[in-house]
């Protein structure tokens, strides 16, 4: 007796994907949109490192139905008149069977399991169609069943990061350095010659200016700090100053005739 139906194509079936991971509830994106097809279960993208070298299967979601993509499908099994659509560029297979809300028959094409219409040259509309026809005719899967080693998730497929900080340690990782200390940093060992003397001027003239955006700043009345009473206390002295730089000049009295 030939194959019913193997034990991947049936955790396609009973599996429930896009349901949180039970192993992951705090995690962000814990959504299990991929199908271990060496474990016959769901897992959700935190998951991955426990099955890095399964063969994996990336579950998508196309108006409220599961689908996969038509190009991993069939490295393990003929898709062979199954309609497909296409959503962002891939085209798409669906996996079960969509009920119909009436029974209509069109005079087209139709499932020959559900009777959806279907355009031409296709007869099957889901791969659970295909898969019940092709029992019903000849009760055995091994014929349309291909021999897959691997299979990896597509390159399109976002591993979300921990929550452990990671977005602040990348964006750090770009620029680890701040002006301040790029001003500070002695520039003038790492070369010699004109090329250092220009460095060095080049880092002096960015020093000053950042010196120059920061006395700006601090010149002007912070009100929100005065009254919050911030850690960084404005003294008496740059109060005062303050007030003389916004005047525009000290006025003089005419002199007496």
């Amino acid at each position: 007796m030939g194959i019913q139906k193997p034990a991947w194509l049936e955790a396609l079936y009973t599996q429930k994907f896009f349901a949180g991971c039970s192993y992951h509830e705090t995690a962000k994106k814990n959504e299990k949109n991929i199908c271990c097809l060496d474990c016959c279960i769901s897992i959700c993208p935190h998951c991955l490192p426990s099955h890095r070298f399964h063969k994996l299967l990336q579950i998508r979601r196309y108006v409220y139905h599961d689908v996969v993509r038509l190009e991993d499908l069939q490295k393990l099994i003929d898709c062979k008149n199954v309609q497909a659509y296409t959503i962002n560029s891939a085209k798409v297979v669906f996996i079960k069977k969509r009920p119909q809300n009436r029974q209509f028959k069109g005079s087209g094409n139709n499932c020959t399991s559900c009777d959806r219409s279907l355009q031409e040259p296709y007869i099957h509309c889901s791969l659970g169609c295909k898969v019940d026809y092709l029992l019903k005719l000849n009760k055995d899967l091994s014929p349309f069943l291909k021999k897959c080693n691997s299979l990896q998730l597509s390159p399109d497929f976002l591993v979300p990061l921990s929550d452990t900080g990671d977005e602040e340690m990348t964006s750090d990782q770009t620029n680890p350095h701040s002006t301040i200390v790029d001003c500070d940093d002695p520039m003038s060992s790492s070369s010699s010659g004109s090329s250092g003397s220009e460095n060095m001027s080049m880092s002096m003239n960015m020093g000053y200016r950042h010196h120059e955006i920061v006395r700006k700043k601090r010149s002007g009345l912070n009100y929100a700090s005065l009254c919050g009473r911030s850690a960084h206390k404005v003294s008496d002295e740059d109060m005062a100053s303050s007030m003389i730089s916004r005047r525009k000049r000290i006025p003089h009295r005419s002199p007496l005739c």
